[in-house]
């Protein structure tokens, strides 16, 4: 009976023994791991307000609707980095009780899909940057025009759209949450159009044609006789200058001849 209870109490502290050194190692690394990921996030902090990325931001017209949700895309990727770091710190801490343990597994699997967050957010970045230049080209292209500013937002939402897609793809999920969501858009606007062509809406449908025709081509005219009336303009201000300068050139003493009367000094130059 004693000799268990050595044995007992031999195999807890061997096990106290060893466990004890490994934890004190795994608090170390957990400690040394955290300050360098405060490190990094500070820096990279200071970098991004250097490099004006919160303007970049601006720029690709994202920070409108970041805005509503009171998320800021620099905070986001300091984050990001700080637990990144974190999570590789976790994984070296955790490899010291063994690197089979099942922690360690999950931790490597989360380190190896953080890199394509940071992937999908620069091209949801890229794809805003696009939409945002490509709207601002077309509503100069069709400024003045009603329907300019809407062809605008439309493809600004459509390359942000392409934009999210190709993110999602890049994080994997695109064919699981993506492609039934584009099957069942495209299925209900199929429905709409059978349906509605089908039930009555061919008459409606071609008379809002005709009347957004009918809108575009007096809009077009409009600008057209807007443009000749300013080239008329400036034509006849050239030609009343033309006739100032004519009436500057006739002599001080020389008085203005009607039609048909003698010329006063055809004689020799001088009055008769």
């Amino acid at each position: 009976m004693g000799e268990n209870i050595r044995s007992g109490l031999g195999d807890a502290w061997s096990m106290i023994a060893t466990f004890v050194p490994k934890f004190i190692g795994f608090l170390i690394i957990l400690l040394i791991g955290w300050l360098i990921a405060k490190g990094v996030s500070k820096g990279l902090g200071l970098l991004l307000h250097r490099a004006g990325f919160h303007r970049l931001v601006e720029k690709t017209g994202l920070s409108g609707m970041l805005s509503k949700s009171k998320v800021d895309l620099g905070d986001i990727i300091i984050k990001i980095i700080y637990y990144f770091i974190m999570l590789i710190t976790l994984q070296i801490a955790f490899s010291v009780f063994g690197s089979g343990n099942a922690i360690s597994q999950l931790l490597h699997q989360v380190i190896v899909y953080i890199p394509r967050v940071v992937v999908a957010l620069i091209l949801l970045l890229i794809a805003a940057a696009i939409g945002r230049v490509v709207r601002d080209l077309i509503r100069s292209a069709l400024a003045g025009r009603s329907y300019g500013h809407l062809l605008g937002t439309l493809s600004f939402v459509f390359l942000v759209a392409l934009g999210v897609i190709a993110a999602l793809n890049q994080l994997g999920i695109a064919v699981t949450v993506t492609l039934p969501v584009l099957i069942t858009v495209l299925a209900t606007i199929g429905g709409i159009l059978v349906v509605g062509l089908g039930g009555g809406l061919i008459k409606p449908a071609q008379q809002r044609w005709v009347t957004w025709l009918d809108h575009f081509e007096n809009e077009t005219a409009r600008s057209g006789g807007a443009g000749q009336r300013a080239g008329g303009a400036t034509a006849a201000g050239g030609g009343g200058a033309g006739g100032v300068g004519e009436g500057r050139d006739r002599p001080a003493g020389r008085p203005r001849r009607r039609p048909g009367d003698a010329d006063p000094f055809d004689s020799g130059g001088q009055p008769t």
